[in-house]
């Protein structure tokens, strides 16, 4: 049986701002968003594209990989994808 993979995951929003969130699959997820029915802050800020995602073997692994990236500031995130 294969493992299950974890990923942390940004999305950019129409207004410019960013989403940070981890899931088991980020396509299905980003589709969850687009319907409405990903996050609160996603139903108010459309998102636009999924702009990074790093993948993890465990679930703790990337909860700590999305806490990290929420400190971070709006300049250091987009950094992350802009390399």
């Amino acid at each position: 049986m294969m493992e299950k993979k974890y990923y942390t995951y940004i999305l950019l929003t129409e207004n410019d701002t960013l989403y940070c969130g981890y899931t088991d699959d980020v396509e299905k997820r980003f589709q969850a968003h687009l319907e409405g029915k990903g996050a609160k802050y996603t139903r108010a800020n459309k998102p636009i594209k999924i702009v990074y995602q790093k993948e993890f073997a465990s679930k703790s692994e990337a909860m700590k990989e999305e806490a990290r990236i929420k400190k971070l500031t709006h300049k250091e995130k987009f950094k992350l994808f802009n390399c």
